[in-house]
């Protein structure tokens, strides 16, 4: 590691343990041992609070790890655990050694701070910013709002109130005080360039501005991380599930929901382990093609092909516009995860394999065109969507029978394999809006991929042309009856929903039911399928892209 400020040194004014401090610009830390919330004034330490026990977040990421950003060395010295409606989320606090630079922004000085966070399954680095001129006020912010700050053009992609929920280490400013009773407002916001840009109205006259990139954990370098690429479990703790009592393993440290492997209950553990579960149940459900667990070998917009691991699985329709005539449509999502890449979705329509991942910035949209990556995409679908069945572990909270907004684009000219997929949810504070990107497969490269069997291998091929001639044969026959039953299984599931209260009123096999059943059947209606980065309510991370503080 390269050579740092001096540290500071002094005992706890509450314990007496060692509390050490590793730049002379840190105002506060958290002690180890009491967890006393202690201000640096002089040479002396003074108590000012206690911080609440931190929640076992499984990250790979820990005190002491140290790493590399274009040149700078940099060690994790101090967290940030927040809360907010939909979950929780952590931030860590890099500082910068002495003898180098390198930033993400505009430069990085020795000794400087800067916030690792994770942001719709990935990761951003982000450096605090000065303010020059006024920005807007926190009331008035709301998801798709467009603003001008520091100078540039910016997109609000969602708004929540949270609060600290707990701290520890060394923190450039001390933790403002714990629990709902605290919490303030912070705002995401998105560009062209790629960055993510947080305003934390923590002093509502004076917010506090950052602005970070994606990173790759492999290209910072990092040393010293905790169990990477073992498989995380909540070692120690029993959790079981609120519906049916059966054990729930959790294996990922971003999991904010999670569905039981017995009686497929939705458990929602975004407030943490130790709180109350909220669940809620679903029907039956067809067995994905690609069994969760199974890893495949792609390489799905990194560098090279990395194994992906199937850990969440999710059947979706679009909603039938009244009136339309339209024939509605059902399509299959896969979670895939890597331990430094993070999430990708492996998404199955009518009409082939795609994949895309949630971006940090956001594409320049111009009517009925938005450009990405210096690619033209025109729009080709705008509708209502719903998920109507998981299985797996997903890493936002899942909400039943919520509505998302999306809108999907195709690549023209030489990029017509690209895809770009809008999505707003109408959760807490006017929800949020994801972007992402991607391209589409051959259906063969998914099999391959996954190492599935001649027959299962030939029940993904949605993108081949039709089999001409002497017709598809008994294996043929067979698939094309069990799709079809799936669609119908499907078709269930997402219309039945507005006949609930008929059901209740008249019953089951009652004639008012078929006739319910019968109108929406009629009115479907059909905006294509969706390019992915799917969300049940809710689809992002949640702690957005970092910096706050």
């Amino acid at each position: 590691m390269a050579e740092t400020y001096r540290a500071y040194r002094a005992a706890c004014p509450n314990c007496g343990a060692p509390v050490e401090f590793r730049s002379a610009a840190s105002a506060s830390a958290v002690c180890g041992h009491c967890r006393s919330t202690l201000v640096r004034e002089g040479e002396a330490l003074r108590r000012i609070g206690e911080s609440a026990e931190l929640f076992d977040d499984h990250s790979p990421l820990q005190l002491g790890v140290t790493g590399r950003w274009q040149g700078a060395a940099f060690t994790l010295v101090g967290r940030l655990q927040y809360a907010y409606a939909d979950g929780r989320w952590t931030e860590w606090h890099a500082l910068f050694d002495a003898g180098g630079a390198g930033d993400p922004g505009e430069g990085a000085s020795a000794g400087r701070s800067a916030w690792l966070s994770e942001d719709n399954g990935a990761y951003v680095l982000a450096l605090d910013r000065p303010l020059a001129d006024r920005v807007p006020q926190a009331g008035t912010l709301f998801p798709g709002q467009k603003a001008l700050i520091d100078g540039r053009a910016w997109e609000v992609a969602s708004v929540v109130q949270a609060h600290v929920h707990a701290a520890e280490g060394e923190l450039p400013r001390p933790p403002q005080r714990t629990g709902p009773d605290h919490a303030w407002v912070i705002a995401d916001l998105r560009n062209a360039q790629d960055e993510v840009g947080t305003l934390d109205y923590v002093e509502p006259a004076r917010p506090q501005w950052s602005v970070g990139r994606a990173v790759r954990l492999a290209e910072l370098q990092l040393a010293g991380l905790r169990g990477l690429g073992s498989e995380k479990t909540l070692a120690g703790r029993s959790i079981e599930c609120p519906s049916c009592g059966a054990s729930l393993e959790i294996r990922l440290d971003s999991t904010r929901s999670v569905t039981c492997g017995q009686c497929r209950a939705v458990v929602d553990v975004s407030q943490g382990v130790g709180a109350d579960l909220a669940h809620f149940a679903q029907n039956a459900v067809t067995e994905p093609q690609i069994p969760l667990g199974t890893v495949g070998t792609l390489a799905l917009g990194a560098p090279q092909p990395l194994p992906w691991q199937v850990v969440g699985y999710l059947e979706r329709c679009d909603l039938p516009a009244p009136g339309s005539d339209d024939e509605q449509t059902f399509w299959r999502e896969y979670l895939l995860y890597h331990p430094t890449e993070g999430f990708v979705f492996l998404v199955d329509t009518e009409e082939g394999w795609s994949w895309v991942r949630p971006l940090t910035g956001v594409p320049v949209v111009q009517g009925d065109r938005a450009t990405w990556a210096g690619a033209r995409h025109a729009q080709r679908w705008h509708y209502r969507a719903r998920t109507v069945h998981v299985i797996g572990e997903f890493y936002w909270r899942l909400r039943r029978d919520e509505p998302v907004e999306v809108t999907d684009y195709e690549g023209e000219g030489p990029n017509r394999r690209r895809r770009l997929s809008r999505e707003q949810t109408a959760g807490p504070g006017g929800g949020e809006i994801t972007w992402s990107a991607g391209e589409t497969l051959e259906a063969r490269a998914v099999a391959q991929a996954f190492g599935l069997d001649a027959q299962a291998g030939a029940a993904l091929a949605r993108d081949a042309a039709p089999v001409a001639g002497g017709g598809i044969g008994t294996v043929g026959v067979i698939i094309l009856v069990l799709l079809v039953l799936a669609v119908l299984l499907l078709m269930t599931r997402c219309s039945d929903d507005g006949c609930t209260e008929v059901r209740q009123t008249f019953g089951e096999t009652s004639a008012e039911l078929q006739q319910c059943l019968a109108r929406q059947r009629t009115s479907s209606s059909s905006s294509g399928g969706s390019y992915g980065g799917s969300s049940w309510g809710g689809g992002s991370s949640g702690g957005g892209g970092g910096g706050h503080k």
